[in-house]
């Protein structure tokens, strides 16, 4: 009798031990979370008493940011977020930067060569989303080195875990939005996790392997890509989704969109990559908007509405996949 009773107690006591320990390896990634206070940039209202937005950034109104610190691979690294201050769940825009190191890095409002994340995130989180993005390692406060599509792909993996610890965003509904480098970055991560539904790249490259500006090579990809002159070949192909467009999921529906005129990025890359799409039947849409310049500026509305149809298409409103089979009279 004796027997069974210290069996029991040694099982109950193990599976105690199990459940602490399971718990407590679910540690918060985010290791720092601080609201932005509006009131902290006059610029944005049209008077004085601080009480009225401009009618630019009127959105604002609606919209909270948030600064958050987050560990990837041991790294702290800085992202914002900008969350719809109504209560609900909403779906998820995880946004991947251009640029590199600190040319194209988030800060809340625009300064020398950086994105504005306190106007973008917000414009978009106006529409019904929360919106998050970071400066990938070695970039902004994030600490570490960066490498242009390597390791760095894991900041923004990383963010998908970020986004657990939002009480408001909806985790079955993300989608990913990439411009230029972020748009590399955004064809690599989609091949690396299956919880992204939806994406949406602008101005990327597709194919490394062709070297449009030696500036280029030379000042950042020998610079960020680890043992670049070693390895090329290898290094650059792991970077270019023409060769290995079969690694993306069939039931990800992809928006690429490109300038004709862009002289950053050619749009050869987004029309070469979307006949490997065509090729592998992944749902995708191909749009070159004409005369247009990298950050397609001249339509920029057009481009901002086409964006939001696709993520509420297939994001907030779950219309279902295209049937990618030829079909038809």
């Amino acid at each position: 009798m004796i027997y069974n009773l210290n069996i029991k107690y040694f099982l109950t006591l193990l599976i105690i031990v199990f459940n602490f320990g399971s718990c407590s390896s679910q540690e918060s990634i985010i290791i720092e979370q601080q609201k932005i206070s509006w009131q902290d940039y006059p610029h944005l209202y049209s008077d004085n008493t601080k009480s009225t937005f401009k009618d630019g950034v009127h959105f604002l109104k609606n919209i909270d940011m948030h600064e958050i610190t987050y560990l990837s691979d041991g790294l702290k690294i800085q992202a914002f977020a900008a969350i719809p201050k109504k209560e609900g769940k909403y779906p998820v825009i995880i946004y991947n930067r251009g640029g590199n190191r600190d040319f194209g890095a988030l800060q809340l409002f625009r300064g020398d060569m950086k994105l504005p994340a306190g106007y973008i995130f917000s414009q978009l989180a106006n529409e019904g989303y929360i919106v998050i993005g970071c400066n990938y390692r070695g970039s902004g406060k994030s600490e570490g080195m960066e490498e242009f599509g390597g390791s760095d792909v894991n900041d923004i993996l990383n963010l998908t875990k970020v986004v657990e610890e939002l009480p408001k965003a909806d985790t079955n509904r993300i989608g990913m939005y990439g411009w230029s480098r972020g748009g590399m970055m955004t064809y690599i991560a989609l091949t690396k996790t299956d919880v992204i539904k939806v994406a949406v790249v602008g101005g990327a490259k597709s194919d490394l392997r062709t070297i449009d500006r030696p500036n280029m090579e030379k000042g950042v990809y020998e610079e960020l890509i680890p043992n670049y002159l070693q390895n090329k070949k290898e290094e650059l192909e792991k970077r270019s989704a023409v060769l290995w467009a079969d690694k993306f999921s069939p039931k990800v529906p992809i928006l690429l969109l490109h300038g004709n005129a862009d002289w950053r990025v050619k749009s050869t890359n987004s029309l070469q990559l979307a006949l490997e799409l065509e090729k592998y039947r992944i749902p995708y849409r191909l749009k070159v908007y004409e005369g247009a310049d990298h950050g397609i500026s001249q339509f920029r509305e057009e481009r901002d509405q086409d964006v939001i149809h696709w993520f509420n298409t297939y994001l907030k409103e779950d219309t279902p996949l295209p049937n990618m089979e030829f079909h038809g009279r």
